[in-house]
């Protein structure tokens, strides 16, 4: 959804307008894996121009998307409160304005693109890691297994690699 702010911008200073735009997005894409969003409220956006061709965006959202545990790999429903707070001066070049932005992409032109301000806002907050609950047990790491549901029969005893070579020499006794 793109909202044109030509309607901001000829419009009288210190007056907001208010728009409510419904998220369309079905997913975002993080690190080159496709996450799906549900439960998206509609953002509610509040832009009015201060001073001069600078405009104020404020507003909000809430999201919840679907990331898989960090150790078992089950869907985690994990909710965003977005809390939109953005200042663009109009006036300078659109490539300046992307720089100051830190390259934000969410307005061309006059055009506001809705859709990719909440995706910015969304991979602004996204976590380095989620858990399905703090003490996950993951996944057997010989056979897979999820180790929340039952416990496997693999032998879970690690080596210090440092052993290997004295282990392999153990091994060699036995078979003889």
């Amino acid at each position: 959804m793109h909202i044109q702010l030509a309607d901001v911008l000829f419009g009288e200073e210190g007056r907001p307008i208010h728009y409510e735009i419904p998220v369309e997005r079905e997913s975002v894409e993080v690190g080159g894996a496709c996450f799906a969003l549900s439960e998206k409220s509609p953002a509610i956006l509040d832009i009015v121009r201060t001073d001069g061709q600078t405009v104020k965006i404020e507003g909000s959202c809430q999201v919840s998307a679907k990331i898989p545990c960090g150790r078992c790999l089950r869907e985690v429903e994990t909710p965003f409160k977005l809390a939109i707070s953005r200042e663009v001066d109009m006036e300078k070049p659109e490539e300046e304005r992307i720089q100051e932005l830190d390259g934000a992409n969410f307005i061309t032109g006059t055009k506001l693109d809705v859709e990719q301000l909440i995706c910015n806002e969304l991979l602004a907050q996204w976590p380095m890691r989620v858990l399905c609950k703090e003490d996950c047990k993951g996944l057997c790491s010989r056979c897979g297994a999820d180790l929340n549901v039952s416990p496997c029969d693999c032998d879970r005893t690690s080596l210090d690699p440092r052993m290997a070579a004295i282990s392999d020499i153990f091994s060699r006794f036995k078979e003889e």
